[in-house]
């Protein structure tokens, strides 16, 4: 494509030489070559205006920076907000894209709600994929992208390559860092969710209140004209925010939830394998056999419901597939059950909310009869925010009956002192095992029938991070495996 062909696409005002041809585009500089269009941004480590010398030498035909940047030697595309005219330029250039594109924002909840949002489509019959944590999700095969939200030239590769291969609906998580930067800005979003919004990320964000404002950028600029924002509504104040947030822009708005007005869920009642729902929809109530365990799992359940409704499937179908959804990887995936019967979990949550929510949805399923616990295994990440670790302990020290501090990430801390802050708050006796594999065994050497045991924090990750910088290693570890083979290795002895 001609690149004052793609910049008029995009309503910009610069012009370059007329037979200027654009082959990509890059925010590395190390990844240009002859044609690109360079995005250079200001980081919180690295400066990416000091880039562009390099980005010219290596053949960028034009560079999206402010206007204090000096270029030289190729197209000056001036902007305040760099980033963000970065994706609306590079959105035109990868095309087509998915037809029906949904995004799905919140501290808790994002990955499974768009995982089932694409299980349930495929049910219906639609080529569907997701984008997140998991990665790029389809029908056959999933790709690793090694962030929530991937950078922006990813993403909108990603979805142009899905559309070229049939895929006609996506549902992708849009977290607060890729929001706050604009990394999925530029696509017809015809749906945006709110799942909830609870402490965390604040050694980026700082205060909530930033936090929030991050998230909001869903509704303020994500979502089209005349698209529809999704809101569980369980009586937060945060979902009152964000309701007011959409009908400010002028979105519609469906409520699900407890408080939902459009979807409401009456009635949960946990069965062994899973739960059964009462729910409410345009006066009438039915029963959906949910087989996922957890409340949180009904209502990540619910909202992609939702949001498949809002995009068109059909109803008469769709609660039959609501009914059919599959466990999503590392959230409550149940991992072994240990030869004296004790169930093993293994959970992404890593927020004193999550945390909680996770307790919470296994512990109607341990056996009072038997006298069983709820032993959880868990610790907190390195380099991150340092408030959550006391909340987590008070959490754990509170909702769990054993409770093992571990190592989760420590990155470039001493593991010791995340462990001691986790401790320090809690009000009961805990197990310090620093040592994720052996907490990890002694947990479920403790087990017996009845119990139930939690494994938080690192859910579907495959490597455990230590240290930080030149010293930085990803060492294997994936806490369903290494669950299974503690169990088997027990019931060995």
């Amino acid at each position: 494509m001609k690149l004052n062909t793609l910049l008029e696409s995009a309503d910009r005002p610069e012009r370059g030489p007329g037979d200027a041809m654009v082959t990509g585009f890059a925010i590395d500089h190390r990844k240009v070559a002859p044609g690109t269009v360079f995005g250079a941004f200001e980081g919180a480590v690295v400066n990416g205006e000091d880039f562009i010398d390099a980005a010219i030498a290596a053949g960028a035909v034009a560079v999206v920076a402010r206007s204090s940047a000096r270029v030289e030697g190729a197209l000056h595309i001036v902007d305040d907000v760099p980033r963000r005219a970065f994706a609306h330029i590079s959105a035109r250039y990868f095309t087509p894209v998915p037809q029906t594109i949904v995004a799905v924002t919140g501290t808790n909840g994002k990955t499974s709600t768009v995982e089932m949002t694409r299980q349930i489509w495929r049910m219906l019959g639609e080529r569907a994929a997701s984008i997140g944590t998991l990665g790029v999700t389809t029908h056959d095969e999933s790709v690793s992208t090694g962030l929530t939200t991937p950078d922006i030239v990813t993403f909108h590769s990603n979805l142009s390559g899905l559309a070229r291969e049939g895929v006609t609906h996506v549902a992708f998580e849009a977290s607060s860092h890729g929001l706050d930067q604009y990394r999925n800005s530029g696509v017809p979003v015809a749906a945006g969710a709110f799942t909830n919004f609870s402490r965390d990320h604040l050694d980026y964000h700082e205060t909530m209140e930033a936090y929030f404002e991050a998230k909001m950028r869903l509704f303020d600029e994500v979502v089209t004209d005349g698209g529809t924002a999704v809101i569980w509504a369980d009586g937060s104040e945060w979902s009152a925010k964000a309701r007011k947030r959409a009908q400010s822009r002028g979105l519609a708005v469906f409520t699900v939830g407890p408080k939902g007005e459009d979807l409401t869920l009456i009635e949960q009642e946990p069965t062994q394998l899973g739960q059964g729902l009462e729910i409410a929809r345009n006066g009438e109530r039915r029963t959906i056999r949910l087989p996922l365990i957890g409340a949180y799992q009904a209502a990540n359940a619910l909202t992609a419901a939702a949001l498949a409704l809002v995009t068109g499937a059909d109803e008469a179908r769709l609660w039959d597939a609501v009914g059919r959804l599959q466990p999503v990887r590392g959230r409550l995936e149940r991992a072994v059950i240990t030869q004296s019967g004790a169930p093993v979990y293994v959970d992404y949550a890593h927020t004193p909310d999550a945390l909680e929510a996770a307790i919470a949805a296994l512990r109607p399923h341990v056996d009072a009869d038997k006298n069983g616990r709820l032993i959880v295994v868990f610790g907190a990440g390195g380099d991150r925010d340092t408030g959550k670790r006391a909340e987590m302990g008070r959490v754990a020290s509170e909702a769990a009956d054993l409770v093992v501090v571990t190592d989760d990430n420590p990155r470039g801390e001493d593991p010791a002192k995340i462990r001691g802050a986790i401790l320090a708050a809690m009000t009961s006796d805990a197990v310090e095992i620093g040592d994720r594999r052996t907490g990890i065994a002694t947990a479920i050497g403790q087990a017996h029938g009845g119990d139930i045991v939690l494994i938080a924090g690192k859910g579907h990750e495959q490597g455990q991070i230590i240290g930080s910088g030149e010293t930085m290693r990803v060492h294997p570890f994936d806490d369903v495996t290494v669950a299974r083979e503690c169990a088997a290795a027990s019931a060995a002895r």
